[in-house]
């Protein structure tokens, strides 16, 4: 009874450490309001890691896809395989949550004025709750995203609200707000700070600071880095790590 309870426990712990469930523009979460250009495919081959003094988390690896399906449309799709690793638990792996969603641009950056656009999506509990690889609920997660370029720097962020049923959990508010600047053709480097109001019964919700790089290695492709951590929450570590490739009209 006691290991069933503690394994119902990380699940819940887990939801609110995914990445999925917190995930945004890679390699940071937040994200933008641009789309993918129309009929263009962007592909990620990630892995992302969480640390507290409880346990260890992340997936290895999950896989990302995107599509301009029209113009300022993009479809998106996660597919991962998550690992846990409680305290004095056994180490578990297996599929996680899928993550599908639409993200669309209904606002045009100006001289003047940033772009805007949305980035709805869900959750899908794919992921074994039980064994604290997904959260065994339906979350989604109703976004607002802007951005705004000037010469080698760029700044995006916003937030939105995640619907988040499950037994002693909550609905909350996401923010956060990433700047970012071109040091060379190659290589971009940048920060952000994230905050979440409380997930569940009890929680006090987050506060997180996240520093991140991508570094052009040809046409098309990045590599991805961010590493980070709580300044308010749960005091955990993060990183993650990705290649990105894209390709398509555009490209």
């Amino acid at each position: 009874m006691k290991k069933s309870f503690s394994l119902l426990c990380f699940a819940i712990l887990a939801v609110a450490m995914s990445p999925s469930g917190a995930r945004g523009g890679p390699p940071f979460f937040t994200d933008d309001p641009v789309p993918v250009d129309i009929h263009n495919w962007e592909f990620y081959f990630a892995s992302q890691h969480f640390i507290t003094g409880d346990a260890v988390s992340g997936t290895l690896p999950h896989f990302e896809v995107n599509y301009g399906a029209v113009k300022n449309v993009q479809l998106h799709l996660i597919i991962p395989m998550a690992y846990a690793k409680p305290k004095g638990l056994p180490f578990q792996y297996g599929p996680g949550d899928i993550e599908v969603g639409i993200k669309f641009r209904f606002v045009g950056e100006t001289r003047s004025s940033p772009q805007i656009g949305a980035f709805p999506h869900i959750e899908m509990p794919a992921g074994s709750s039980g064994r604290g690889l997904g959260g065994g609920r339906v979350q989604v997660f109703l976004p607002i995203w802007l951005q705004k370029s000037w010469g080698a720097w760029t700044t995006y962020g916003g937030g939105g609200y995640w619907i988040n049923p499950g037994p002693g959990n909550k609905n909350y508010w996401m923010l956060g707000w990433e700047a970012q600047r071109d040091l060379s053709k190659r290589i971009t480097v940048g920060a952000e700070v994230i905050s979440n109001s409380s997930k569940a019964l009890g929680d006090s919700g987050e506060t997180a600071f996240n520093l991140g790089a991508l570094l052009s290695v040809g046409k098309g492709q990045i590599l991805m880095f961010s590493a980070g951590r709580d300044l308010h929450g749960p005091n955990r570590l993060f990183a993650y790590v990705a290649y990105y490739w894209t390709w398509g009209p555009s490209g």
